[in-house]
């Protein structure tokens, strides 16, 4: 029995929608850090049930590809907030009027 590509679709508007909302809303780098990352995640999600919807591992290949982009990405990005936050004690990015200083 298939899933429906109705269900990868909602489950994907959810993850973006809920990703959108934390990187608009909340003032936290790390809460956004991850907010982008689930947005990222709802993208691979539409490329699986796309798919699977037309029996080609095309999408689920562009997934693994996403999926290594992520992770360099991850990495380079914890770097980067481990180092703001070791300068400024914060991780508000209310507070970040300039990036020297």
């Amino acid at each position: 029995m298939a899933i429906p590509i109705e269900w990868y679709l909602i489950l994907s508007a959810l993850l973006f929608i809920i990703g959108a909302a934390g990187l608009l809303t909340r003032r936290n780098l790390f809460i956004m850090f991850f907010s982008i990352e689930l947005m990222m995640n709802a993208v691979n999600v539409n490329l699986v049930g796309f798919s699977r919807l037309h029996d080609n591992l095309t999408g689920q290949g562009f997934v693994l590809f996403t999926m290594a982009v992520a992770a360099a990405e991850a990495a380079v990005g914890l770097a980067i907030v481990t180092a703001l936050y070791r300068n400024r004690q914060t991780l508000m990015v209310d507070l970040f009027n300039r990036m020297k200083g």
